[in-house]
C-alpha cells in the first residue's frame, strides 16, 4: 500500500481500521468479547486520532510502519512483541488510553463479563440480588461496649 494512503484518510479505508482493530486486539486480548466491540474501539481511536494534523499524519505514519512489518499476518506473540517495541510512542499511547476506556464500556463486553451496567436508574444494586452474598459466613455484629 502507498504510504499516502494512510495519510489522507486514516482509518477511513478498511485496511487502517483492520490492522488497528488487530493492534487492540493484540495489546487487549479476551477470547470472548465479539469483534464488534474491537471494532467499535477502533472507530473510537480513529476518530480521536484526528485531532490535530500532525497527530492525524504521526498516527498514519505509525499505521504505514505496522503495515511495512507484516503486522497483520504476525502471529500473536509476534504482534505483541512488535508493540511492546512501540509503546512509548504517541499512537501507543492514544491506542492504549482510548481502549481502556472505550472497550471496557462496551455494553456487549459487559455481557460477556457478567456485569448488568449501571445501577442508580434501576434503584441500585442491594434489593437486585448483589446482597446474596450466600458464600460468606453472616458476619458478627457486636457493639462496642466502650461507646456505651
Amino acid at each position: 500500500m502507498h504510504p499516502l494512503a494512510f495519510t489522507l484518510d486514516t482509518g477511513k479505508d478498511e485496511a487502517s481500521r483492520a490492522l488497528l482493530v488487530r493492534a487492540v486486539r493484540v495489546a487487549f486480548p479476551h477470547a470472548n468479547f465479539p469483534d464488534s466491540a474491537y471494532e467499535r474501539t477502533a472507530d473510537v481511536i480513529l476518530t480521536a486520532a484526528e485531532g490535530t494534523p500532525a497527530q492525524k499524519l504521526g498516527f498514519a505514519a505509525t499505521l504505514h510502519d505496522l503495515d511495512q512489518a507484516g503486522f497483520a499476518a504476525m502471529d500473536d506473540a509476534a504482534a505483541l512483541e512488535h508493540l511492546k517495541s512501540i509503546e512509548n510512542t504517541p499512537f501507543f499511547i492514544l491506542t492504549r488510553s482510548a481502549t481502556v476506556v472505550t472497550l471496557y464500556d462496551d455494553p456487549e463486553v459487559w455481557a460477556v463479563l457478567g456485569y448488568e451496567g449501571p445501577s442508580f436508574d434501576k434503584g441500585g444494586y442491594i434489593n437486585r440480588g448483589f446482597n446474596d452474598l450466600d458464600w460468606l459466613p453472616e458476619p458478627r455484629i457486636e457493639e462496642y461496649e466502650a461507646a456505651q
